[in-house]
Protein backbone atom coordinates (compact mmCIF):
# COMPACT_ATOMS: atom_id res chain seq x y z
CA UNK A 1 0.00 0.00 0.00
CA UNK A 2 2.65 2.55 0.77
CA UNK A 3 4.71 1.57 -2.17
CA UNK A 4 1.99 1.15 -4.58
CA UNK A 5 -0.68 3.93 -3.55
CA UNK A 6 -3.33 3.12 -6.30
CA UNK A 7 -4.57 -0.21 -4.52
CA UNK A 8 -7.54 -0.26 -7.13
CA UNK A 9 -5.23 -0.75 -9.70
CA UNK A 10 -2.94 -3.79 -7.22
CA UNK A 11 -6.63 -5.22 -6.82
CA UNK A 12 -6.80 -5.67 -10.65
CA UNK A 13 -3.66 -7.01 -11.34
CA UNK A 14 -2.91 -9.69 -8.41
CA UNK A 15 -4.99 -12.64 -9.23
CA UNK A 16 -7.42 -13.01 -6.17
CA UNK A 17 -6.73 -16.00 -4.11
CA UNK A 18 -9.20 -18.88 -3.53
CA UNK A 19 -10.40 -18.77 0.12
CA UNK A 20 -12.38 -22.15 0.15
CA UNK A 21 -8.88 -24.16 -0.51
CA UNK A 22 -7.15 -23.35 2.62
CA UNK A 23 -10.34 -24.31 4.47
CA UNK A 24 -10.07 -27.72 2.70
CA UNK A 25 -6.56 -28.21 3.69
CA UNK A 26 -7.52 -27.48 7.20
CA UNK A 27 -10.33 -29.91 6.90
CA UNK A 28 -8.63 -32.91 4.93
CA UNK A 29 -5.75 -32.28 7.65
CA UNK A 30 -8.43 -32.59 11.17
CA UNK A 31 -9.64 -35.79 9.39
CA UNK A 32 -6.39 -37.21 9.04
CA UNK A 33 -5.97 -36.27 12.66
CA UNK A 34 -9.00 -37.80 13.65
CA UNK A 35 -8.33 -41.10 11.55
CA UNK A 36 -5.46 -41.67 12.80
CA UNK A 37 -6.79 -41.37 16.23
CA UNK A 38 -9.13 -43.58 15.59
CA UNK A 39 -6.28 -45.88 14.44
CA UNK A 40 -4.80 -45.86 18.03
CA UNK A 41 -8.34 -47.38 19.39
CA UNK A 42 -7.49 -50.60 17.74
CA UNK A 43 -11.29 -50.26 15.59
CA UNK A 44 -13.03 -53.69 14.85
CA UNK A 45 -15.18 -53.96 11.24
CA UNK A 46 -17.31 -56.61 9.94
CA UNK A 47 -15.03 -58.65 7.40
CA UNK A 48 -15.78 -61.78 4.97
CA UNK A 49 -13.53 -64.85 5.63
CA UNK A 50 -13.51 -68.40 3.71
CA UNK A 51 -15.91 -70.71 6.09
CA UNK A 52 -14.38 -74.10 7.17
CA UNK A 53 -17.28 -75.45 7.52
CA UNK A 54 -21.31 -75.39 7.04
CA UNK A 55 -24.42 -77.67 6.80
CA UNK A 56 -26.21 -76.74 3.75
CA UNK A 57 -30.08 -77.75 3.53
CA UNK A 58 -31.42 -77.95 -0.54
CA UNK A 59 -35.11 -77.75 -0.28
CA UNK A 60 -36.27 -78.63 -3.92
CA UNK A 61 -39.85 -78.65 -4.78
CA UNK A 62 -41.53 -81.57 -6.53
CA UNK A 63 -45.13 -80.74 -6.53
CA UNK A 64 -47.05 -81.23 -9.50
CA UNK A 65 -46.50 -77.21 -10.96
CA UNK A 66 -43.15 -78.35 -11.67
CA UNK A 67 -44.23 -80.07 -14.85
CA UNK A 68 -44.88 -76.78 -16.72
CA UNK A 69 -43.24 -75.96 -19.56
CA UNK A 70 -42.11 -72.89 -19.35
CA UNK A 71 -39.07 -73.21 -18.65
CA UNK A 72 -36.99 -75.05 -20.86
CA UNK A 73 -37.44 -78.66 -21.22
CA UNK A 74 -39.40 -78.17 -18.12
CA UNK A 75 -38.99 -76.81 -14.41
CA UNK A 76 -38.59 -80.07 -13.12
CA UNK A 77 -35.73 -81.08 -15.38
CA UNK A 78 -34.03 -77.66 -14.99
CA UNK A 79 -34.66 -77.71 -11.44
CA UNK A 80 -32.41 -81.12 -10.80
CA UNK A 81 -29.78 -80.48 -13.52
CA UNK A 82 -28.76 -76.81 -11.89
CA UNK A 83 -28.98 -78.74 -8.60
CA UNK A 84 -27.05 -81.10 -9.28
CA UNK A 85 -24.55 -78.58 -10.44
CA UNK A 86 -24.86 -76.62 -7.48
CA UNK A 87 -24.03 -79.15 -5.38
CA UNK A 88 -21.02 -80.63 -6.85
CA UNK A 89 -20.38 -76.19 -6.62
CA UNK A 90 -19.77 -76.71 -2.79
CA UNK A 91 -17.01 -77.16 -0.71
CA UNK A 92 -15.84 -80.15 -0.30
CA UNK A 93 -16.45 -80.21 3.43
CA UNK A 94 -19.73 -78.72 3.30
CA UNK A 95 -22.60 -81.29 4.83
CA UNK A 96 -25.56 -81.25 2.37
CA UNK A 97 -28.61 -82.49 2.76
CA UNK A 98 -31.51 -82.55 0.43
CA UNK A 99 -35.40 -82.34 1.28
CA UNK A 100 -38.31 -82.57 -0.77
CA UNK A 101 -40.91 -79.64 -0.93
CA UNK A 102 -44.78 -81.24 -1.64
CA UNK A 103 -47.76 -82.37 0.27
CA UNK A 104 -46.20 -84.41 2.39
CA UNK A 105 -41.90 -82.98 2.56
CA UNK A 106 -39.09 -85.86 3.28
CA UNK A 107 -35.76 -85.68 4.17
CA UNK A 108 -34.49 -88.10 1.02
CA UNK A 109 -31.10 -87.33 2.48
CA UNK A 110 -29.66 -86.29 5.96
CA UNK A 111 -26.68 -83.90 5.99
CA UNK A 112 -23.57 -85.56 4.26
CA UNK A 113 -20.50 -85.13 2.23
CA UNK A 114 -20.84 -87.75 -0.26
CA UNK A 115 -21.68 -86.11 -3.38
CA UNK A 116 -22.35 -88.82 -5.17
CA UNK A 117 -25.63 -89.93 -2.95
CA UNK A 118 -26.83 -86.48 -3.19
CA UNK A 119 -26.63 -86.73 -7.40
CA UNK A 120 -28.43 -89.67 -7.41
CA UNK A 121 -31.14 -88.79 -5.31
CA UNK A 122 -31.37 -85.32 -6.64
CA UNK A 123 -31.48 -87.32 -10.46
CA UNK A 124 -34.38 -89.87 -8.83
CA UNK A 125 -36.68 -87.23 -8.05
CA UNK A 126 -40.43 -87.52 -8.99
CA UNK A 127 -43.14 -86.02 -8.95
CA UNK A 128 -46.03 -85.63 -6.01
CA UNK A 129 -49.13 -83.92 -5.02
CA UNK A 130 -49.16 -80.47 -2.89
CA UNK A 131 -46.62 -77.97 -1.62
CA UNK A 132 -46.36 -77.92 2.42
CA UNK A 133 -43.56 -74.92 2.16
CA UNK A 134 -43.91 -74.24 5.98
CA UNK A 135 -43.72 -78.44 6.73
CA UNK A 136 -40.79 -78.43 4.38
CA UNK A 137 -38.81 -75.89 6.43
CA UNK A 138 -39.35 -77.85 9.57
CA UNK A 139 -37.76 -80.66 8.13
CA UNK A 140 -35.10 -78.83 7.05
CA UNK A 141 -34.42 -77.60 10.62
CA UNK A 142 -34.81 -80.94 11.71
CA UNK A 143 -32.38 -82.47 8.84
CA UNK A 144 -29.70 -80.01 10.23
CA UNK A 145 -29.96 -81.06 13.89
CA UNK A 146 -28.74 -84.20 12.42
CA UNK A 147 -25.57 -82.92 10.81
CA UNK A 148 -22.02 -84.13 12.99
CA UNK A 149 -20.46 -82.20 15.46
CA UNK A 150 -17.00 -80.78 14.58
CA UNK A 151 -14.14 -81.79 16.14
CA UNK A 152 -14.38 -79.03 18.90
CA UNK A 153 -17.98 -80.83 19.39
CA UNK A 154 -19.96 -77.30 17.82
CA UNK A 155 -22.29 -77.89 14.90
CA UNK A 156 -21.41 -75.93 12.08
CA UNK A 157 -23.32 -72.94 10.78
CA UNK A 158 -26.56 -74.03 9.19
CA UNK A 159 -27.84 -72.31 5.48
CA UNK A 160 -30.97 -73.56 3.31
CA UNK A 161 -31.74 -73.30 -0.15
CA UNK A 162 -35.75 -73.46 -1.38
CA UNK A 163 -36.59 -73.31 -4.41
CA UNK A 164 -40.35 -73.41 -5.13
CA UNK A 165 -42.93 -72.34 -8.48
CA UNK A 166 -46.25 -72.40 -5.75
CA UNK A 167 -48.09 -71.11 -3.14
CA UNK A 168 -48.62 -72.84 -0.28
CA UNK A 169 -51.02 -75.65 -0.47
CA UNK A 170 -51.41 -77.43 2.81
CA UNK A 171 -52.63 -75.08 4.94
CA UNK A 172 -49.55 -74.44 6.83
CA UNK A 173 -48.61 -70.95 7.60
CA UNK A 174 -44.43 -70.51 6.72
CA UNK A 175 -44.06 -68.42 9.77
CA UNK A 176 -41.85 -71.38 10.27
CA UNK A 177 -38.96 -69.02 8.81
CA UNK A 178 -39.20 -67.11 12.02
CA UNK A 179 -38.27 -70.80 13.81
CA UNK A 180 -34.97 -70.42 11.47
CA UNK A 181 -34.44 -67.00 12.40
CA UNK A 182 -34.27 -68.25 16.16
CA UNK A 183 -31.94 -70.72 15.04
CA UNK A 184 -29.82 -68.18 12.99
CA UNK A 185 -30.06 -70.74 9.83
CA UNK A 186 -31.12 -68.18 7.01
CA UNK A 187 -33.33 -69.46 4.29
CA UNK A 188 -32.32 -68.34 0.71
CA UNK A 189 -35.26 -68.61 -1.40
CA UNK A 190 -35.68 -68.79 -5.36
CA UNK A 191 -38.85 -68.42 -6.96
CA UNK A 192 -38.51 -70.15 -9.93
CA UNK A 193 -40.68 -70.48 -13.37
CA UNK A 194 -42.71 -67.47 -15.36
CA UNK A 195 -46.21 -65.59 -14.32
CA UNK A 196 -47.73 -67.17 -17.57
CA UNK A 197 -46.57 -70.90 -16.45
CA UNK A 198 -49.10 -73.53 -16.40
CA UNK A 199 -50.16 -76.95 -16.34
CA UNK A 200 -52.68 -79.67 -17.31
CA UNK A 201 -54.15 -81.74 -14.81
CA UNK A 202 -57.65 -84.18 -14.85
CA UNK A 203 -59.09 -81.77 -17.96
CA UNK A 204 -58.41 -78.48 -16.44
CA UNK A 205 -55.83 -75.90 -16.71
CA UNK A 206 -54.24 -74.35 -14.26
CA UNK A 207 -52.11 -71.12 -13.52
CA UNK A 208 -48.71 -72.19 -11.78
CA UNK A 209 -47.04 -68.50 -11.27
CA UNK A 210 -44.67 -68.81 -8.74
CA UNK A 211 -45.65 -66.41 -4.89
CA UNK A 212 -42.62 -64.51 -5.12
CA UNK A 213 -44.31 -62.35 -2.26
CA UNK A 214 -44.89 -65.49 0.32
CA UNK A 215 -40.97 -66.33 -0.79
CA UNK A 216 -39.63 -63.18 -0.02
CA UNK A 217 -41.15 -62.71 3.23
CA UNK A 218 -39.98 -65.95 4.43
CA UNK A 219 -36.28 -65.31 2.87
CA UNK A 220 -36.87 -62.09 4.98
CA UNK A 221 -38.44 -63.08 7.94
CA UNK A 222 -35.43 -65.48 8.55
CA UNK A 223 -32.25 -63.05 7.08
CA UNK A 224 -31.81 -65.10 3.95
CA UNK A 225 -32.23 -63.27 0.30
CA UNK A 226 -34.96 -63.85 -1.97
CA UNK A 227 -34.41 -64.50 -5.18
CA UNK A 228 -36.05 -65.22 -8.97
CA UNK A 229 -35.14 -67.44 -11.90
CA UNK A 230 -37.43 -67.21 -14.72
CA UNK A 231 -35.78 -69.86 -17.34
CA UNK A 232 -32.58 -72.58 -16.91
CA UNK A 233 -29.68 -70.03 -17.13
CA UNK A 234 -31.21 -67.39 -14.42
CA UNK A 235 -31.56 -70.58 -11.99
CA UNK A 236 -27.62 -71.29 -12.90
CA UNK A 237 -26.44 -67.98 -12.24
CA UNK A 238 -28.30 -67.58 -9.11
CA UNK A 239 -27.06 -70.76 -7.88
CA UNK A 240 -23.62 -69.47 -8.32
CA UNK A 241 -24.23 -66.72 -6.60
CA UNK A 242 -25.54 -68.62 -3.54
CA UNK A 243 -22.74 -70.63 -3.89
CA UNK A 244 -20.43 -67.91 -3.75
CA UNK A 245 -21.92 -66.37 -0.87
CA UNK A 246 -22.03 -69.29 0.93
CA UNK A 247 -18.70 -69.57 0.75
CA UNK A 248 -17.96 -66.84 2.98
CA UNK A 249 -19.37 -65.52 6.62
CA UNK A 250 -19.13 -61.80 8.09
CA UNK A 251 -16.73 -62.14 10.58
CA UNK A 252 -15.31 -59.07 13.48
CA UNK A 253 -11.57 -58.67 12.97
CA UNK A 254 -9.42 -55.67 13.56
CA UNK A 255 -8.90 -52.84 10.84
CA UNK A 256 -6.86 -50.83 12.09
CA UNK A 257 -4.50 -50.29 9.03
CA UNK A 258 -7.37 -49.63 6.62
CA UNK A 259 -8.28 -46.51 8.83
CA UNK A 260 -4.32 -45.71 8.83
CA UNK A 261 -4.02 -45.91 5.23
CA UNK A 262 -7.42 -43.73 5.13
CA UNK A 263 -5.66 -41.21 7.12
CA UNK A 264 -2.32 -41.34 5.06
CA UNK A 265 -4.41 -40.45 2.04
CA UNK A 266 -6.28 -37.34 4.01
CA UNK A 267 -2.69 -36.41 4.82
CA UNK A 268 -1.30 -36.52 1.31
CA UNK A 269 -4.17 -34.39 -0.29
CA UNK A 270 -4.08 -31.45 2.59
CA UNK A 271 -0.15 -31.95 2.44
CA UNK A 272 -0.53 -31.30 -1.59
CA UNK A 273 -3.40 -28.51 -1.12
CA UNK A 274 -0.48 -26.52 1.17
CA UNK A 275 1.69 -26.57 -1.44
CA UNK A 276 -0.34 -25.31 -3.97
CA UNK A 277 -1.21 -22.49 -1.86
CA UNK A 278 2.24 -21.68 -1.13
CA UNK A 279 3.45 -21.90 -3.97
CA UNK A 280 1.19 -19.24 -5.69
CA UNK A 281 1.96 -17.00 -2.92
CA UNK A 282 5.38 -17.40 -3.71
Amino acid sequence: GIRYTNTGIVGAVVPRQRQWHRHVCVALTLCSLATITGAWAVPVGDTKVPRERATIVLVLDVSQSMMAADVDPSRFEAEKSSAVSFVSSLPAAYNVSLVTLSGHPNTLVPPTVDRGVLVQAINSLSLQDGTAIADSITDGLAALKQAPAGDDGTQAPGLMVLLSDGSETSGGDPVAAQQAAAASVPINTIAFGTQNGYVDLDGERFNVAPDTNLLAQVASTSGGRALDASSSDELNTVYKDLSSDMGYETQKTEVTARWVLVSLMFGVVAAFGAVGMAARWS
